[in-house]
């Protein structure tokens, strides 16, 4: 007999998880570069979109159709007949549905800003249609785990372990962003462009935890089970919270102010360690796992940057492996029937551990054979150029996801793609004699109009961002040290890209570009351009303008000198 007051909560918490890929787009879009906030609007959404089809023609059946040690059975489109007590098996298929869509969402983060958007789909359903059903039915679906005792109530292993270890060999098989880490291997930060966004993710990633953990009792009947929900969903929030000071703390004193996406990351992590747990301890144990979760992820997104050198820009890693398995191993640390520090050995915790190393063993195994396999097909990750631009504009034909704002990103972690680049081998070497009179010509045939004669000069260059290093370098080589750049968006006679928004062309499409301003004096001004345009040279459209403009004055405020001695950089 179906009960109406289980089947209501179990669907009002289905809907709660569903409503967890909000927060997770919210919170990596805010960490990542607003270069590449549709990519990852994008990802959040199929990744959902993708993993259910996927999940109903095969997933589910190899889950749940069927005891097996290994695996459930073949069930597609889930046909077959299945007893889930009080509930509808339509009503527990959608509640599963969501909480493969979120083991699957995970991963997006990790691999943000450099995955080409067409193997994030290919991966996504992968890990639907299979990696994750597999798994799951070794803990949930009555297959080996589960007959050993192996407790994972609302999924630190089955869901976030599975995602954060996918997140792990993804990341660490892309590699590390561009500019990342120096030739000497320190990591760089590179700092999300909205932390409003990552905060309100983070919240109803919270918010909607109460109906992920609590709505895994997927019944609100007796006393019993109304008593246990109650106690889920306080020890939910309590680690939590204590995760998320933990978090501050622990910044606070090693950097010296509290960080606010670490103290936020914090309290995701709390989550993920509690999720295992939540229903068989105390609020005692909850607050150590809590604790534990926040310090935890603190020192675990130091060792992915500083000493793995695996690029995760959200710590999706460091919340949901690192703690996901720290969730998973607190159980037999801290339930109250066979914990091992309230008196119940060493069995619980055995099995707990078994559990771990069987799922990673499994996910490490299954994924690196299908990451492989996308990166020799239709490849993993994109071009340099593309990864510069942005994925937004190569990937989705969309030119910025905040049009109409202006949104410049100072830190240009485009830092050191041609740091080690010879001028001596670049494009306009290549290039044939023509093309290089052609381009050099302003140079040779053409000097500066006699009524520049002021002797400083402002150069003004407008320049791809793929190119922007490039351009530095070799001003940086002949002496100029001082520039002002501005990132600015703009088109010439071509009219932008003809990209289409919503199937309609746009007309005069605004491109991504630098602007790069010197103001020199003793450096000749025909050095500049030359230095430029050999540095900036590619044969195509786009490659840029430079407009020079006469200086009638020039006054350091420092020491008020004037012109020619204020453009000195001397003590």
């Amino acid at each position: 007999m179906y009960n109406s007051a289980d089947v209501t909560w179990t669907l009002v918490a289905a809907f709660l998880v569903f409503f967890m890929q909000a927060g997770f787009a919210l919170c990596e879009a805010g960490l990542t570069r607003a270069k590449n906030t549709g990519n990852i609007l994008m990802k959040n959404m199929m990744d959902f979109c993708i993993g259910t089809p996927c999940y109903w023609l095969v997933g589910f059946g190899i889950m749940f159709a069927g005891s097996g040690a290994l695996i459930g059975g073949f069930d597609p489109f889930i046909r077959g007949s299945y007893d889930f007590g009080t509930l509808p098996v339509w009503v527990y298929a959608v509640f599963q549905t969501v909480f493969c869509a979120t083991a699957a969402t995970i991963v997006s983060g990790s691999m943000a800003e450099r995955t080409k958007f067409s193997a994030y789909c290919c991966y996504s359903a992968a890990i639907s249609l299979i990696v994750y059903p597999i798994s799951g039915h070794w803990i949930w679906g009555g297959g080996w785990l589960a007959q050993l005792g192996f407790h994972d109530f609302a999924g630190s292993a089955a869901v976030h372990f599975v995602g954060g270890v996918t997140a792990c060999l993804g990341a660490w098989m892309l590699g590390p962003r561009i500019g990342k880490y120096n030739k000497a291997g320190k990591a760089r930060a590179i700092p999300g462009h909205n932390l409003t966004a990552m905060a309100l993710g983070v919240f109803i990633l919270w918010f909607c935890w109460f109906g992920f953990n609590g709505g895994s009792t997927v019944s609100m009947t007796g006393d019993d089970t109304m008593v246990s929900a109650g106690l889920i969903c306080f020890n939910t929030n309590l680690a939590a919270a204590l995760a998320t000071v933990a978090a501050l703390i622990v910044s606070w004193v090693r950097y010296g102010k509290p960080d606010v996406s670490l103290t936020f990351n914090g309290a995701l992590a709390g989550l993920v360690a509690i999720t295992a747990g939540c229903d068989v301890v105390d609020p005692f144990g909850a607050a150590i796992i809590g604790i534990v979760a926040g310090v935890l992820c603190i020192f675990s997104v130091e060792f992915f940057d500083n000493v793995a050198k695996i690029d995760d820009p959200v710590g999706a890693v460091s919340v949901h492996c690192m703690n996901g398995a720290w969730g998973t191993i607190a159980v037999g640390l801290f339930a109250t029937e066979g914990g091992l520090f309230y008196g119940g050995g060493f069995a619980k915790l055995g099995i707990q551990l078994l559990g771990i190393v069987s799922v990673a063993a499994w996910v490490l195994a299954t994924m690196f054979i299908i990451f492989t396999v996308i990166k020799k097909t239709i490849g993993l990750r994109v071009s340099e150029k593309e990864e510069i631009d942005g994925l937004d504009y190569h990937e989705h034909g969309l030119t910025s996801a905040y049009a109409g704002f202006a949104i410049n990103d100072p830190t240009y972690a485009e830092l050191d793609v041609n740091e080690n680049t010879d001028l001596g081998e670049d494009d306009i070497t290549k290039a044939s004699p023509e093309k290089i009179s052609a381009a050099v010509k302003v140079v040779e045939d053409a000097p500066l109009p006699a009524g520049l004669d002021s002797g400083m000069h402002k150069v003004s260059i407008i320049v791809q961002l793929a190119k922007f290093e490039t351009l530095k370098k070799a001003l940086n080589d002949i002496g100029v040290t001082g520039m002002t750049v501005t990132q600015v968006m703009g088109c010439g006679l071509q009219k932008g890209s003809g990209e289409k928004y919503r199937g309609a062309e746009v007309d005069a499409t605004l491109l991504p570009k630098v602007k790069v301003e010197v103001v020199v004096s003793k450096i000749p001004v025909d050095k500049i351009i030359d230095t430029a345009t050999k540095a900036l040279y590619t044969g195509h459209i786009g490659d840029g303008k430079i407009f020079v403009y006469n200086v009638a004055k020039v006054v350091k405020v420092r020491t008020g000198e004037q012109d020619y001695a204020a453009l000195q950089d001397v003590e």
